[in-house]
Parts: C-alpha cells; structure tokens; sequence
C-alpha cells in the first residue's frame, strides 16, 4: 500500500516539473527578439539599436527642419501706394516687394524718388513720396548745394572762393586730397596745415565731400 502511494506521489511531481518547463519554454519563445546588433573585434565594440536611429534620425529632420524656416518681418509702408499699412514680410525682401504687397503704385506717386531695390529691415517705414513732394525734395537739395564746394573735386581757383583760403591753403588742400586718398569729412580739412577750428568755422557751410 505504501509503495503504491509513493509512486502516485512521485507521477505528480514528475507531472509539475514537466509543466514547469514546459511555460519556461513557452515564454522563451514568446519574448520579442533583441534588434541589437552587435559587432565585436579585438579593438572595436560597436552597438546599433533601431531606438536610437530613429532617435538620430527625428533630431536630423528637426534641425533641418529650423533651419529652413523663414524670418519674418513688419515694415510700414505709406504715401502714394494703394494699401498704406504695416505688413508682414520675410527677411530679405526689398522695397518693391512691399508695394506689392500694399497694392502698388497710386497714379500721383513719384516711383523714380524710390529706389525699389533697397533691402528693408525689421521696423522700417518707407513713404512714397508724390510728384510734387518729390520734385520740392529735389529743389531744396539743389538749393543746399549751390555754391557749395566739394573738397574733392574743386579746383585750386575754386578752393580759393572760400573765406580765408588763398592759393598757399587752396595748395595745402589739393595736396593733402592726393596724398591722403580724399577727405572723408569736412572736419578733416583741419588736418590741412594752417587751418584750425576757427578757419573751419567760417567755411564749414560751403563745404562738402
């Protein structure tokens, strides 16, 4: 009686261990396979997991992404154009492109007064102008340069019309023109020997560069 009890003992624990390796071997078999790859030699280890190329990938795409992306702008254009108001442009464009943008060209506007082909910037007003505007603008800028002279492109006779200049001081300026590669300024006539800051006083608004 005794030894039929141990061999039904011994047939359920043979049964449990069968069924224990038996799920052992099912999970196995059902765990998803590792996608590393992995390459060994004697001084390289290299790893690649498809998370950290897609990882790799998506920051590439970004970055590509920002860098193509344009700036934009707001200038206000008014005056003679169709749409005066404030608009949206992206960086780079030129005045042309905002009256486009506000309409174009009124019939009075003095189109030849704007030069269409200036870069606008950030905050940038642009008026245009109408003819009359325009053609007053110019008179008064003839007017201011009447009798003016250009210290670098006078003449020795014309140097010497201004107040104070003789034809040694009218040299002096020649000379310092050619030796110095222009004058940048009218200040810098007080670099020409012989002429200080109360020569320059009495000539400084009939001079120009």
């Amino acid at each position: 009686m005794r030894n039929k009890q141990w061999k039904q003992y011994g047939a359920m624990i043979t049964a449990a261990v069968f069924l224990t390796v038996a799920g052992i071997s099912y999970g196995f078999a059902r765990k998803e396979p590792d996608s590393t790859i992995e390459l060994r030699g004697p001084e390289v280890s290299l790893e690649m997991r498809d998370d950290v190329a897609d990882l790799v990938v998506g920051s590439d795409a970004k970055t590509m992404s920002e860098e193509t992306v344009p700036v934009t702008i707001y200038v206000h254009i008014c005056g003679e154009v169709s749409k005066p108001g404030v608009y949206q442009l992206t960086e780079g464009s030129r005045i042309v492109d905002a009256v486009t943008a506000a309409g174009g060209f009124t019939e009075y506007a003095a189109e030849e007064a704007v030069n269409l082909a200036e870069i606008v910037t950030d905050g940038m007003q642009i008026v245009i102008p109408d003819r009359e505007e325009a053609d007053a603008a110019a008179k008064e800028l003839a007017e201011k340069m009447a009798g003016l002279v250009d210290l670098n492109t006078a003449t020795k006779e014309q140097l010497m019309e201004l107040p104070g200049i003789g034809a040694s001081k009218a040299e002096d300026i020649v000379r310092y023109r050619e030796e110095s590669g222009g004058f940048h300024s009218i200040e810098e006539i007080m670099n020409v020997p012989g002429i200080k800051e109360a020569g320059f006083q009495k000539i400084k608004d009939r001079i120009v560069v």
